[in-house]
């Protein structure tokens, strides 16, 4: 059975997962079109900074739920065989459901992931930034109430959707694990030059005085033998 996509965003206190909380999490199933939102009262006060980014003040999650029981309701949402998807999940959204789990005493199922953020890196070097609201004005999609969570939801949904076309989910998580083939010279004077117009006499010079037989080099040395740059 394909993956159903579940795209999610959070808004929490700040952006350590470790110590601060989330006090909002929504996500969008465009497979059985149905929204989850809900604020949530962290236990601590929402620093002013942070509310300056979202809006979300301690008046406004005084009677929301813990994450407890939020936690819960977001399983029975992602019922079935899906993958998550959040723009930069891989470094802040993920670690921070992983973590407000735990405290919670809950299990997170292990869901497969994608990160849009890495995704928009990898197929469109091409651009400047990657941030979700430079990618949302790339694509001209309309703005919304920008860093709340399901706004930001919605507009993650359409962006992406642009950007994978008719890709599946599947293909999707395949090609952001494939390894990218290393095809440009990563350091030196020659540092962003095609490999194989690197000179052959620094290359030689390169191996003879162990530069590549570091461990971090290890890919270059097998690139620079595939050329024939450096005898096998």
């Amino acid at each position: 059975m394909a993956l159903r996509p579940i795209y999610f965003d959070t808004e929490t206190t700040g952006v350590k997962s470790d110590r601060d909380k989330i006090i909002e999490l929504a996500a969008f199933d465009p497979v059985l079109n149905k929204t989850f939102s809900s604020l949530i009262n962290p236990g601590v006060p929402i620093p002013k900074e942070a509310s300056n980014v979202h809006h979300i003040t301690d008046d406004m999650v005084q009677d929301a739920p813990t994450f407890k029981d939020v936690g819960q309701k977001f399983i029975e949402f992602c019922e079935g065989d899906v993958v998550l998807i959040a723009h930069n999940g891989d470094a802040f959204d993920i670690p921070f459901l992983e973590n407000e789990f735990t405290k919670s005493g809950l299990q997170l199922p292990k869901y497969p992931t994608i990160d849009t953020l890495k995704w928009s890196r990898k197929y469109r070097p091409d651009l400047p930034k990657h941030s979700l609201q430079f990618l949302r004005e790339t694509f001209k999609i309309t703005a919304n109430q920008a860093h709340r969570a399901l706004d930001d939801v919605m507009i993650l949904h359409s962006v992406f959707s642009i950007m994978i076309q008719d890709l599946s989910m599947e293909t999707v998580i395949e090609l952001l694990q494939k390894k990218k083939t290393l095809d440009r010279m990563p350091f030196g004077k020659h540092q962003g030059k095609a490999l194989k117009e690197v000179p052959k006499n620094y290359v030689t010079w390169l191996h003879e005085n162990g530069a590549l037989d570091k461990s971090e080099n290890k890919e270059l040395l097998e690139a620079f033998k595939m050329l024939e740059l450096i005898k096998s």
